[in-house]
């Protein structure tokens, strides 16, 4: 992969930037992301930005490599911080990190947001807590997409601003309300998958001495949800 052939799963965020864009892409690594938009002449400028010294300076070099300083600046910074009031950014990309550490980013980033921007967002686990804390800050999920990759499975949830509070439901939350409309074969490969995670782990538990009945009953109850809400089997 490089800033002109992304993986399928960053191919998949791109597609969501829209036409000249202002972009923060947040934990870039290489900027390939960015690079590529900019290469396809999708966006007007773009902060890369990246925590850690090693990946920022990947960045940075990537960047020159490419003769793209004048579109993308590359800013080592926490977060959000790389985002400064005059770069007017409108569109924000986390991917490659877990849905726990997004939120993290997004909710101590929160004095970095407009609310004018769309967020397209790429969670390895922990789906349902990002689309959780749009929910609660005022963002409305507009699209979603699943895919299988290298023998992994990446969700990608884009949300912009919303006008009125969005209340999404429990099932929503988890499996999201997008893909629980599509129920896609990706989607329920991802969910079986879970099923036969949840079936060894109770098997586990059923063996001990003390076996803990209330921890069974509750991963019993979500084998069941996921059977009736993603693969419609009672």
């Amino acid at each position: 992969m490089n800033g002109t052939h992304l993986s399928n799963r960053l191919q998949t965020v791109a597609d969501f930037v829209r036409p000249g864009a202002r972009l923060a892409d947040i934990g870039s690594d290489h900027a390939y992301l960015p690079v590529h938009l900019a290469k396809q002449g999708v966006i007007s400028a773009a902060i890369a930005g990246e925590v850690v010294k090693g990946p920022y300076h990947n960045a940075l070099t990537e960047i020159e490599n490419e003769q793209l300083a004048t579109v993308i600046t590359a800013r080592l910074a926490d977060g959000l911080a790389a985002i400064r009031p005059d770069d007017n950014v409108d569109t924000i990309t986390i991917a490659g990190m877990g849905g726990t550490l997004i939120t993290n980013i997004l909710e101590s980033g929160k004095a970095h947001l407009t609310h004018r921007e769309r967020l397209i967002l790429q969670p390895n686990v922990g789906e349902d807590n990002v689309r959780r804390w749009l929910q609660d800050n005022g963002y409305q999920i507009v699209a979603e997409r699943i895919l299988a990759e290298d023998g992994h499975i990446y969700e990608i949830i884009v949300a912009d601003s919303a006008d009125t509070p969005v209340t999404y439901t429990a099932a929503e939350l988890k499996f999201g309300p997008f893909l629980l409309r599509e129920k896609s074969p990706v989607l329920q490969q991802k969910w079986r998958q879970e099923q036969a995670r949840l079936d060894q782990v109770i098997a586990t538990m059923q063996q001990a001495k003390n076996a803990p009945q209330q921890k069974i009953a509750a991963f019993k109850r979500e084998r069941e949800q996921i059977q009736e809400v993603v693969l419609d089997e009672s």
